[in-house]
């Protein structure tokens, strides 16, 4: 059997009803709705596994941007495709708390710059479009977040180097086994959503950044004695 036709079968045996001329609209509808059933129910689980293993390792990142802002520093983001997505919603989190009495904390999405990113990637490398904001604006006590869901994206471990070379504390959130980003001595904290697919770690990733800044404003907030 040729890579098509296995690709075809597995499609088949996923979604029958879109297969051949005719369909049955109960029973696809029916298909439809056991399939949202299934990918809902997936995504609650991988949450729960998620956050029963980490809840520590999240509490200690969370104390780690804390940290930052205390130091009068700031956060930058920074992930490809989706995961930029995530760093920059990360960064709006950040500078616009939607909860009234929290303060703007500075975080800055080092996608944001289209002409600085398509200049450094066209110049010398999309490799290179972190590495140079970094050297740019970076200084130690600020703090770097990167997304991935394989943990293996090269421009982002040569942020984490250049980041440590900085003195800017790093945090990594991955998917799988966490790839380089975890193995590779760079990050401070590197939380890892142990699953091979793309959204059930992206989905994890969201409800854990959005998790991480509540616990930093609390911590904040309890460092003023407020």
């Amino acid at each position: 059997m040729s890579a098509d036709d296995d690709n075809n079968a597995r499609l088949d045996a996923l979604y029958p009803f879109l297969s051949g001329t005719a369909k049955d609209a109960e029973q696809e509808t029916a298909a439809l709705l056991t399939s949202i059933e299934r990918k809902s129910a997936e995504s609650i689980a991988a949450k729960k596994r998620f956050f029963a293993a980490n809840a520590s390792a999240l509490l200690q990142a969370a104390r780690a941007i804390a940290s930052v802002y205390q130091q009068g520093g700031k956060m930058f983001s920074i992930g490809n495709g989706g995961s930029s997505c995530d760093a920059a919603h990360f960064a709006v989190e950040f500078q616009h708390p939607v909860t009234t009495g929290r303060p703007a904390l500075p975080a800055m999405n080092l996608l944001a710059d289209s002409a600085f990113v398509s200049a450094v990637a066209n110049d010398i490398g999309y490799g290179h479009v972190f590495v140079r904001q970094l050297t740019a604006h970076g200084k130690k006590g600020d703090g770097l977040i990167g997304f991935s869901t394989s943990g293996n994206s090269d421009n982002i471990l040569a942020a984490f180097a250049k980041a440590k070379e900085l003195g800017i504390t790093t945090l990594g959130l991955a998917g799988g086994n966490g790839g380089e980003m975890k193995s590779s001595g760079l990050v401070d904290h590197c939380l890892v959503v142990e699953s091979d697919s793309i959204h059930r770690v992206q989905e994890v990733h969201v409800a854990c950044y959005h998790i991480l800044w509540d616990l930093v404003h609390t911590l904040l907030a309890d460092s003023r004695g407020k």
